[in-house]
């Protein structure tokens, strides 16, 4: 409890906030800071900003309206409205399959992939909500109950449903067995569990067959009476079971394989749904005890106009009621032709007459509807449709017509085409904010006919209104760079840039996603933004730097390209200057083996309001862009490669430099990573092709590849050596990585200073260069125009004197770590973003960043509240013997300071006044406060490792050493160079 107290005198706070144990608060772990024996407030709070990756469940509380998501990692994520947020994870790494609310309770049942499940609860700390895991409840073994006669097996959990209130639950088995759990205590109820041989016992004999019925696959309540269960079998027997009574009220023989059951409005019919790709209706209100046929019995896309033929199964079915004359909602997943559409991810909308098919371009993991629960309604009158899929979530409006895609205030998909890219801008001015709203909201109105807001409104955001913006940009695959508000908790989409359409590219849509005819069948409906192909590689945003003074910006590509850009309020209509920078000069026996750069196109070009290109430079060779620089008040940008770096003047658009860093040497410099490997994505897409083409006829192949795979293993085995032969294991020498191999030459870092480089003295323009090798390039420039003597917002003291200093700490002398990021997460590493304020962003997968907060005077955490209904007694004490500080992605933990030290927290530290910023119109580009605080880039030429931390981390002598070993060119090469 000792760091816990810790962090109450951190804040401010006279005692513990948190309980006895540790509890997840908002987005980040509410037990995780660290001992702070530095004095220096640093604070282990993390925020993932994104859209949770792998998600495996879906739950929605329609009281609270509130929403779970699920992850493979055992993440649990909790949503409400913009800015409440909860987060918390399992214990065991495990993928979670089945998430239940108990309404209107704050409290959620969650069920692993380990037949696991675990009970987690909204509760209220010092005014703000915190999820809590309060119990876990572990299936017992086969061998029964404290010794007695084994029950059915519970060993596998397959279905839960909750009910009387969610006080009880019931547990479906891969046997076929139905278990009680008593939910407030997750404890079984004894005596009252359904064996399949009770239920067979009501089957007529001709049913039976001698066959099992196999696991239950769906348990639905009854909506008007809680002592009624709908069970569904896998064999397709349908049974209402009157748990009060212990007996079976109605039976329906269904014959085919079943996916789902869902209930009609009041309880007057039952859906089930099937593995051919059929649904049928029946009557729950019929005459008798057993139903042998349904009233309805349908496969939804099988045309009329064709044979039957196979179709997927429907995995889940949701009917709902509307007013007379409007027609009744069915929904379901799946049910596609399999030879046709069997790769499509489709969610089906039928309504009345009318069946749209959304078509997704990732797997459909669930979906639920927003409609009317209350018991004295006539009608489900579904207002909202949400479909969880693998890589976005989608709301659409079910009150309109079209029914539109709901914008989503967050989770919003920040890898809708792959991240490659990506920069944080600190301190936006007002103006420039406005100016990006503004492009905006011109870029994707609001379509006037949805009136429907964002459906998911629980619970009440407490934080105040952020005191400065922050911009997050991100570059994309697709050439489109992202800007995101990422001033708070929830990374709102603000704009979009697009630089695809300043070239001519290789659009391949022989297989696309566009949207049919009307005429065809089925008619889909492409609804979603994420999009995993790219038309090609080359258009990939490798740089991205933005002034937030002038709105002027620089997206460097794969392709080499170097796109200068300026902020307008209008559209316009102009053709982009478009020049050519050679950075190799020339230089013989270098020939580009690469890709070839992108063709831009000629003439006026319509651009809409937003970032308007303003200059293209081409760098040559075509290399990936590693570095780029922007300076707008000298109006130059400076710009590396592989091969080299070069300087340019947007304003006369004119080359100044070029400069060839490359070694002789440096091979793989010449081919580039395009040239090596092929778009993985295209060559998947023709490969599932030409598999769907040679189905039939690789059947009759398999007898022949078989024999013949048979006889050479024959013959391979009639000349194996003989058995007293000794075979010496193969040995295979390691040589280790040259120099050469690494792409010495890269340019890692371009910098514009207005410093001190000919003399001490005299001051001016400079611009420095630092390569992979560790070579660093100094030039001093002459800025016609532009400078006009010292800057008033440059001018400061003057400094006398510099020195280091070695402070310790009042507790405790160990020093302090914190691995924000594993040393083994390459990815993430080269992703990370620091931010002005103790904070960064690094990407803990492809669709999430992970905000961590180094200082307790800047956290970005939800502040947030839940009114829940249920009656919570004093709150229960959980001691647990070390909290898990390991994040659902991966997260090191913290390494606390030893437990031995003593002393406490200077309150001072964390409850000074914050450091006024200073004035917008006092700034300069070249203040502390740079235009863009950090960008990185993923790419694959020279990736960190733990070898290459250690040669700069030598000893003096060995630095020496190397200095003297350089070549006569590594030395030019080093050397300040003046011009």
């Amino acid at each position: 409890m000792a760091w816990c107290c810790e962090l109450a005198q951190a804040r401010g706070q006279a005692s513990c906030p948190v309980g006895s144990g540790p509890t997840w608060t908002g987005r980040g772990w509410g037990g995780r800071p660290q001992n702070d024996p530095l004095g220096m407030g640093l604070l282990a709070n993390t925020v993932e900003h994104g859209f949770p990756n792998q998600p495996s469940a879906l739950a929605f509380d329609p009281e609270l309206r509130i929403m779970a998501i699920g992850t493979r990692s055992g993440a649990v994520k909790i949503y409400g409205a913009p800015g409440v947020e909860f987060t918390g994870l399992h214990r065991d790494t495990a993928t979670v399959t089945q998430m239940h609310f108990l309404p209107g309770q704050g409290r959620l049942l969650t069920l692993l992939d380990d037949s696991s499940l675990h009970l987690w609860e909204i509760a209220h700390h010092d005014g703000c909500a915190h999820l809590e895991e309060a119990l876990s409840f572990q299936p017992p073994s086969r061998s029964g109950f404290d010794g007695a006669s084994p029950p059915p097996s519970l060993t596998r959990i397959t279905v839960v449903l909750l009910v009387a209130a969610g006080d009880t639950a019931a547990l479906g088995t891969e046997g076929g067995g139905v278990f009680f759990l008593d939910v407030p205590t997750l404890t079984l109820l004894e005596g009252q569990t359904l064996g399949p041989d009770e239920i067979l016992r009501s089957v007529p004999e001709d049913y039976r067959c001698g066959k099992a019925l196999g696991p239950v696959e769906s348990l639905q309540g009854h909506p008007g009476d809680p002592a009624k269960i709908l069970i569904g079998y896998s064999r397709g027997l349908l049974v209402i079971w009157n748990q009060a009574a212990r007996c079976v009220d109605h039976l329906f023989l269904g014959n085919q394989q079943l996916e789902s059951l869902c209930w009609g409005r009041g309880g007057g019919t039952v859906v089930s749904s099937h593995s051919d790709g059929s649904y049928a209706v029946w009557a729950a209100d019929a005459g008798g005890a057993v139903t042998l046929q349904p009233t309805l019995a349908t496969t939804p896309y099988v045309s009329p106009l064709q044979a039957p033929f196979p179709c997927k199964a429907i995995n889940k079915i949701l009917c709902g009621a509307v007013d007379p004359g409007r027609g009744h909602f069915t929904i379901f997943s799946g049910g596609m032709p399999r030879a046709s559409y069997g790769d499509r991810h489709c969610v089906s909308v039928l309504r009345a007459e009318t069946l749209v098919t959304l078509d997704f371009t990732s797997r459909v993991i669930d979906f639920f509807t927003v409609h009317s629960t209350r018991p004295q309604d006539d009608f489900d009158d579904p207002q909202a449709l949400a479909v969880l899929l693998e890589e976005e979530l989608v709301v659409l409006d079910l009150q309109t017509p079209s029914w539109p895609v709901v914008p989503a205030p967050y989770l919003a998909p920040l890898h809708s085409s792959a991240i490659t890219c990506s920069a944080h801008v600190a301190s936006v001015p007002a103006k420039l904010w406005a100016r990006l709203v503004s492009a905006g909201e011109q870029q994707s109105p609001q379509p006037a006919s949805s009136a429907l807001s964002w459906p998911i409104t629980g619970g009440r955001n407490l934080a105040q209104e952020p005191a400065q913006r922050g911009l997050l940009l991100t570059g994309h695959e697709d050439g489109t760079v992202r800007f995101w508000d990422a001033s708070g908790v929830a990374l709102r989409p603000l704009y979009k840039l697009s630089t695809a359409g300043l070239f001519q590219t290789d659009c391949e849509h022989a297989d696309s996603l566009a949207q049919a005819p009307e005429d065809d069948w089925p008619p889909f409906r492409k609804v979603g933004c994420f999009d995993p192909y790219s038309d090609d590689p080359r258009l990939g945003v490798q740089k991205v730097a933005l002034c937030k003074y002038t709105g002027q910006m620089v997206v460097a590509g794969t392709a080499g390209q170097v796109l200068v850009l300026e902020l307008s309020d209008t559209p316009s209509e102009q053709a982009v200057g478009v020049a050519s920078v050679d950075l190799l000069q020339d230089r013989e026996g270098f020939t580009w083996k690469g890709h070839e750069r992108l063709s831009p196109r000629t003439g006026p070009l319509p651009w809409p309001a937003g970032f308007q290109p303003r200059v293209l430079v081409q760098c040559l060779p075509p290399a990936a862009v590693t570095a780029v620089t922007l300076h707008t008040e000298w109006s130059l940008v400076a710009f590396g490669t592989s091969h080299g770096f070069g300087l340019f003047d947007y304003q006369r658009k004119t080359p100044v430099l070029a400069r060839c860093t490359l070694h002789p040497n440096d091979s793989l410099a010449m081919e580039g990573p395009l040239s090596r490997v092929k778009s993985l994505k295209k060559s998947l897409r023709q490969s599932f092709r030409r598999i769907r083409k040679s189905r039939v006829s690789g059947k009759k192949r398999a007898a022949t590849a078989n024999s013949k795979l048979q006889e050479a293993n024959a013959q391979l085995a009639e000349q194996a050596c003989p058995h007293d032969v000794e075979m010496t294991p193969v040995q295979r020498r390691i040589e280790p990585r040259s120099a050469d191999d690494s792409l010495s030459g890269v340019v890692r870092c371009l910098y514009f200073a207005d410093t001190f480089l000919r003399d001490a003295a005299h001051h001016g323009p400079t611009m420095w260069a630092g390569t992979n090798s560790g070579s660093v390039f100094a030039y001093a420039l002459e800025v016609h125009g532009s400078l006009g003597g010292r800057r008033e917002a440059a001018r400061g003291c003057r400094v006398r004197k510099v020195a280091l200093g070695v402070t310790w700490s009042v507790a405790c002398e160990d020093y302090v770590h914190y691995a924000c990021i594993r040393k083994e997460d390459i990815s993430g590493i080269a992703s990370c973003v620091f931010t002005r304020h103790g904070q960064g962003f690094y990407l803990i997968s492809p669709s999430e960043f992970e905000r961590f907060s180094l200082s307790a005077r800047n956290i970005t955490e939800p502040l947030c509240s839940l009114d829940i209904s249920w009656p919570r007694d004093a709150r229960r004490d959980r001691l647990q013997e070390s909290p898990k500080l390991s994040q659902a992605n991966g997260t090191p933990g913290i390494i606390l300071a030893p437990q031995s030290c003593e002393g406490s927290l200077d309150p001072a530290h964390s409850q000074g006044a914050e450091t006024p910023e200073p004035p917008e119109a006092t700034l300069s580009p070249m203040s502390l406060d740079s235009a863009t605080s950090a960008d990185t880039t993923l790419d694959t030429t020279g990736d960190v490792t733990v070898d290459d931390v250690k040669e700069f981390l030598g000893s003096p002598e060995e630095a020496e050493k190397n200095l003297r070993n350089l070549s006569g060119d590594e030395a030019h090469a080093c050397a300040i160079l003046i011009k």
